[in-house]
C-alpha cells in the first residue's frame, strides 16, 4: 500500500478516528498495530507471517535477556541477533548466494534461492529488531558501550505487555517499509496514551506537504525522464543528455526518499510519535563525512553505533580506522541490495571516507566561500556518479553508460533535458531556501506563500504514481 494511494488515505482516517475516540483509549496500541498489519499485508497477505515471526523472535529473546538468568543473557543476545540476520540473509541475499555459489538457478537449491521473493521493508524492521536485542543486552552490562543509564527500561514484567509494545515497534506503519530506522530506546518510552488535543499540527502539516510535494511532484515526474537511463535506451542518447539524466536521477532519489521520510514523520506525529530526522540537506555537504551525517541519517547512525564502534571505531590507530570505515560502508552497500553493484557502491563511499580522513592529516583547505562551493560541487558530483550503480545494477551496463557519456554521437534530446531541469529546479530551490533561512530571519514570513504553491502543485502537477525507490531495499 503506497502512501499516495486512496486506500491508504482511507486507512489512516479510519485509524485516526478509532485511535482518538475516548472509549478506545486503552486500545490505542492494538488499534495502531492492527492498522500497521493491514498496511503491510494489503498487496501480499502472506508477508504478515514473516513480520509476525520477526516480532516473536525479538519479543522472546529480548524478554529472556531482561528477565531471565544473568548467565544466559549473552546466549539469548547472540540468538536474537543471529535469528534476525538469518531471516535477512535468507530472504534478501538468497538469490545473490545462488548466483555466486550455484551459478544462478541451476539445480534445485539454486532455483529455490533465486525464486525467493524479497519481502518489502525487511532490511528496516530487521535492523530495528537488532537494536532492541542489543540495547536490552547492553542495559544489563557494565562497560562503556553498555552503560545502563543510557537506555530506558524497554521490557515490561508482563510478557504479553512486552509483546504488545514490540508488535507496535516493529510494525509501526509510517516507518515500516522504508524507515527512518528507529532505535528501540527512542520508541518504547513513547508508547503512552495519547489525546487528540496533543497533536502537533504544525509538524504534521509541514512534513506532509513538503513530503508529498517531493514525492508526487518532483520524484514521480522525474522518474518519467530517468527511465531512459535503463539499458539499452541510454545507448541512443547523447553525452549531454546522459549527464543530465544522471543529474536528474540524483535529484529524483533525494526527493523520493526524503519525501518518504517526511511523510513518515508527519504521519507518526498524527498519532503522537516522534521519528528521527532522516535527511538534512545532504547535497550541500563539503565532505563525504558530512554527506553521511546528512543523508539517511538513521542508517548511518545505526551503522556507527552497532557496527563501526564495536569494530573499534577510531580508537585502534589510523589503519584500523580506515579499514573499519571501509568495512562498514561495504556492508552498508550490501544492506541496500542483494547485488555486488551495491557492494561496489558501498566500497566507493568507504574508500572516499578513508582517503578523506587520511588527507585531513596532510591537506588544509583555506576557509573561503568559493572553496566551500567547490568542495560541495565535488562531493555532489562523485555521489551522483555513484548513483548509477543504483539505477544500473549490472556492471557491464554501468561501463557502457560511462562509455556513452564520452563517445556517443547521438542527437541531444533537449526536450528531455528541459523536463529534467524543470523538475530539478524546485529541489535546488529547496536547498536555497534552507541556506537563505540561515542568513535572513525574516524569511519565515513568506512561508505561507511557499506552502500554498506546494499544495497547488500537488493538486495540479503530480506525476503518475510510482513506488518509492527504497521499497526495494
Amino acid at each position: 500500500m503506497l502512501f499516495t494511494s486512496i486506500p491508504f488515505v482511507i486507512l489512516v482516517l479510519i485509524t485516526l478516528v478509532l485511535y482518538y475516540l475516548p472509549p478506545f483509549r486503552s486500545w490505542q496500541v492494538l488499534i495502531l498495530t492492527a492498522a500497521s498489519f493491514i498496511f503491510y499485508s494489503w498487496e501480499a497477505p502472506l508477508l504478515i507471517i514473516l513480520l509476525i515471526v520477526s516480532i516473536l523472535i525479538n519479543v522472546v529473546t529480548s524478554y529472556q535477556i531482561s528477565k531471565g538468568k544473568p548467565i544466559s543473557q549473552k546466549f539469548w543476545a547472540i540468538m536474537g541477533v543471529s535469528l534476525n540476520l538469518g531471516l535477512l540473509l535468507f530472504f534478501k541475499y538468497g538469490p545473490l548466494m545462488a548466483k555466486s555459489a550455484f551459478g544462478g538457478d541451476h539445480g534445485s537449491i539454486g532455483h529455490f534461492l533465486v525464486t525467493i521473493p524479497l519481502p518489502i521493508g525487511i532490511s528496516f524492521f530487521t535492523f530495528q529488531g537488532i537494536s532492541l536485542v542489543v540495547e536490552v543486552f547492553r542495559s544489563k552490562q557494565d562497560y562503556p558501550l553498555g552503560d545502563p543509564r543510557h537506555y530506558p527500561e524497554m521490557v515490561t514484567d508482563s510478557f504479553f505487555e512486552h509483546l504488545k509494545h514490540t508488535m507496535l515497534f516493529k510494525a509501526f506503519f509510517p516507518s515500516l517499509v522504508a524507515g527512518p530506522i528507529i532505535k528501540a530506546h527512542e520508541f518504547y518510552p513513547q508508547i503512552l496514551p495519547r489525546k487528540f488535543s496533543g497533536i502537533k499540527w504544525h509538524i504534521v502539516f509541514r512534513s506532509l506537504v513538503v513530503g508529498y510535494f517531493l514525492k508526487m511532484v518532483i520524484a514521480d515526474n522525474l522518474k518519467d525522464a530517468t527511465f531512459w537511463i535503463e539499458y539499452p535506451y541510454f545507448l541512443n542518447e547523447s553525452p549531454l543528455t546522459l549527464v543530465m539524466l544522471l543529474f536528474g536521477y540524483s535529484m529524483q532519489i533525494f526527493a523520493d526518499f526524503a519525501g518518504y521520510s517526511l511523510i513518515a514523520i508527519g504521519l507518526a506525529s498524527m498519532f503522537g510519535y516522534v521519528l528521527p530526522q532522516n535527511f538534512n540537506y545532504p547535497y550541500i555537504s563539503r565532505s563525504f563525512g558530512e554527506f553521511w551525517r546528512r543523508w539517511h541519517i538513521s542508517l548511518s547512525t545505526w551503522l556507527r553505533e552497532y557496527l563501526y564502534l564495536p569494530l573499534g571505531g577510531n580508537r585502534c590507530g589510523n589503519f584500523r580506522t580506515y579499514l573499519n570505515l571501509f568495512i562498514v560502508m561495504f556492508l552498508g552497500g550490501l544492506w541496500h541490495g542483494a547485488a555486488w553493484s551495491y557492494a561496489v557502491w558501498g566500497s566507493f563511499h568507504g574508500m572516499a571516507l578513508a582517503v578523506e580522513r587520511f588527507g585531513k592529516n596532510w591537506i588544509r583547505f583555506p576557509k573561503h566561500w568559493i572553496v566551500d562551493i567547490l568542495q560541495a560541487l565535488a562531493v555532489f558530483s562523485f555521489v551522483t556518479l555513484a548513483w548509477l550503480l543504483f539505477k544500473l545494477p549490472k556492471f557491464e551496463h554501468v561501463i557502457a553508460y560511462l562509455g556513452a557519456m564520452v563517445s556517443s554521437h547521438a542527437e541531444t534530446k533537449y526536450w528531455l533535458i528541459a523536463h529534467v531541469v524543470t523538475y530539478s529546479i524546485p529541489v535546488l530551490a529547496y536547498y536555497a531556501w534552507y541556506l537563505l533561512k540561515q542568513r535572513w530571519a525574516d524569511v519565515h514570513r513568506f512561508e505561507f506563500l511557499i506552502f500554498a504553491v506546494l499544495i497547488v502543485a500537488i493538486v495540479l502537477d503530480s506525476g503518475t504514481t510510482g513506488a518509492f525507490i527504497y521499497f526495494q531495499f
